[in-house]
């Protein structure tokens, strides 16, 4: 009863749960599931729903010349935190992914508050992939169904069932439907390509009074910042790729080679998408179309619908599943890790005989899927989501930058290239899109913000107090204090 006792603000804890032996067997993953390939298909998978439709909103927010250059801010910033976060990965290749790196830099404190905005990303985006799956599934007319709740119940307890068969099974499965979506988007950029003309790219009417107005940035300056959270729909979900360390074969060389690739193909991907749907019918055209490939053919084409806009209509439902499927995945394997280590009720940890957390899978699922069936509002859960996101970037990117200044020696299998400066840009960009969320759904941010002060509650009360010691990522923390206490 002492811990019951102890102040709110008194130093985090931690308890071995005896056995221990016995509480981490029934906490355990199937290891070397993964190669480099299925694991760059993840990273491409949690994305590519992002190239098929939400980005082009950032067009009415900054004009094509404001989106593109938040585009490439937000490809800078996704590509130093990739590779910041590949490094981080080869030194802690464990479940908790981004957690686990800001718990040994940052303490119990920050790992929490970045696995918490983590899990908001994670919980909140398939959610926000449901309503839009239904609308997809609506629009095209599928065995006469409309969007609404049996829809997002059927892709909820179908693709959930898919990762409680076995994460090889699903991540092959993911693979395979991510690989479409790309297809289908080569196959648009090379017919949308046909259409291009340059002078449809700024046809967009903004506001002449805004501080930098131009036909390129009709929003001004000021655009740019509106627009960034749209440019982070081209990459949103890559960084989670580390939260699939141990299922993945020699994570330490593995986990760099592929989320380099992944980040790669999905800069690649951004700029085959931006440039040939706003060039092939007008920026102004699709800034508010629900689905902006498709639109772009149907308009360079005058305004009917052809072979391969509905082809590219198909595809865009396959990248909707493909993210929606991964993203179950990342938020099933943070909230396994975070139970395991006593964050949240360690019963969310437990895994089945199949290696899978059945409670990780299934909890967020139900939230998820209440929430989408409750509310339909599938941008304004993404909305949530993205703030969450960029929250943990700043916290991940920050990670890196203390454990360069106060571990030097740290073993590092991968090193990230440019080292601090890399991993500064990050921080720096991450700063700025944490602040842009603000400017384009101040309500989303601050639903962001009360579900983070429940979990903060939480933790302060109850859970920091119930750590278990011997969690994979505790254990790392915890051998970094006693070569500090050595050292002094």
């Amino acid at each position: 009863m002492a811990e019951e006792s102890r102040s709110p603000m008194a130093a985090p804890t931690t308890t071995a749960v005896p056995p221990e032996d016995a509480y981490l067997a029934r906490r355990s993953l199937r290891r070397g599931s993964a190669g480099w390939l299925l694991l760059t298909g993840l990273g491409v998978a949690y994305v590519v729903s992002g190239d098929y439709a939400g980005w082009n909103f950032g067009l009415a927010e900054g004009g094509f010349g404001g989106l593109a250059i938040a585009t490439v801010l937000m490809g800078l910033m996704y590509t130093c935190l990739v590779f910041s976060l590949a490094e981080l990965s080869a030194v802690l290749p464990t479940a908790g992914g981004g957690y686990g790196f800001a718990r040994r830099a940052l303490g119990p404190w920050g790992g929490f508050l970045t696995g918490t905005a983590i899990l908001i990303e994670y919980v909140l985006a398939p959610a926000a992939i449901a309503v839009f799956i239904g609308g997809y599934v609506e629009s095209l007319g599928l065995f006469g169904l409309t969007s609404g709740w049996p829809v997002y119940l059927v892709c909820f307890a179908g693709f959930i069932g898919v990762h409680l068969w076995g994460v090889g099974e699903a991540l092959r499965f993911s693979f395979v439907v991510t690989g479409i979506a790309v297809v289908a988007l080569l196959v648009f950029s090379a017919g949308a390509l046909t259409h291009f003309d340059a002078a449809s790219l700024t046809d967009v009417q903004g506001d002449g009074d805004a501080f930098g107005a131009s036909g390129w940035l009709p929003y001004g300056l000021l655009g740019i910042w509106a627009a960034v959270p749209f440019g982070m729909w081209f990459f949103l979900g890559v960084e989670g790729v580390p939260l699939a360390a141990e299922e993945t074969r020699d994570p330490a060389a593995t986990m760099p080679r592929a989320m380099g690739l992944a980040i790669g193909i999905l800069v690649v991907l951004a700029l085959l998408t931006l440039l040939p749907a706003a060039g092939a019918a007008g920026s102004d055209a699709i800034k508010d179309a629900d689905n902006p490939l498709v639109a772009a053919l149907e308009a360079a084409a005058g305004g009917e619908p052809t072979t391969l806009s509905r082809v590219v209509n198909y595809a865009g439902l396959a990248g909707l599943v493909a993210s929606f499927f991964s993203l179950i995945y990342a938020g099933s394997r943070q909230l396994f890790a975070l139970s395991r280590a006593g964050y949240l009720p360690r019963f969310l940890s437990l895994t089945s005989q199949r290696k899978a957390p059945y409670l990780g899978l299934l909890v967020p699922g139900a939230i998820g899927f209440t929430l989408a069936a409750a509310t339909g509002d599938g941008a304004r859960m993404l909305n949530v989501a993205v703030f969450g996101a960029a929250v943990s970037y700043v916290l991940m990117s920050l990670s890196h930058i203390v454990l360069r200044r106060r571990e030097p020696e740290l073993p590092r299998p991968y090193r990230t290239p440019g080292g601090l400066l890399t991993s500064c840009v990050a921080f720096a960009l991450a700063c700025l899109a944490v602040v842009a969320t603000f400017l384009v759904d101040p309500w989303a941010a601050g639903i962001a913000l009360a579900l983070y002060l429940v979990a903060v509650g939480y933790f302060t009360f109850y859970s920091r107090h119930r750590l278990v010691a011997t969690a994979p990522e505790e254990e790392f923390a915890a051998l970094a204090e006693a070569e500090a206490e050595l050292r002094r």
